[in-house]
């Protein structure tokens, strides 16, 4: 598989943990959980930003991560590259938000973080091969 290729593959792998959440959200159900922290942390105001639901917010990067890795250029490397490095801080924030304020762990916010963390070394090993 390209490095392209596993961009791709790991995108849709975060679109279908955040189109999950979504649906989570929208349904007005408790999310399937084993760490038993995941529907505390999916209504707490933190599972929010300006009144959108941060997966929505995920599921938006995932396609853009996504549509981007089929772009063949520097702009789209160094995009993607900078958008997972966004997500990863984000997701730092929201780490941090379960740890701390919220005091629980939603396992599929555990699974976005590792996405996301794995995009961002994708995306910059793939910048770093397209301007070398």
């Amino acid at each position: 598989m390209t490095l392209r290729g596993a961009i791709a593959a790991l995108a849709v792998i975060g679109a279908a943990i955040a189109a999950y959440l979504t649906y989570v959200h929208y349904a007005h159900v408790a999310p399937v959980c084993t760490t038993g922290g995941c529907e505390k942390v999916q209504t707490s105001k933190y599972a929010e930003l300006a009144g959108i639901p941060v997966a929505v917010l995920g599921l938006a990067t995932y396609v853009v991560l996504f549509a981007l890795a089929f772009v063949r250029s520097e702009w789209a490397a160094l995009a993607a590259a900078l958008i997972a490095f966004i997500g990863v801080a984000f997701s730092g924030y929201l780490l941090w938000a379960q740890l701390v304020p919220i005091d629980a762990i939603c396992q599929w916010c555990l699974a976005n973080d590792v996405v996301i963390a794995a995009l961002a070394v994708l995306c910059a090993a793939r910048y770093l091969r397209e301007t070398a």
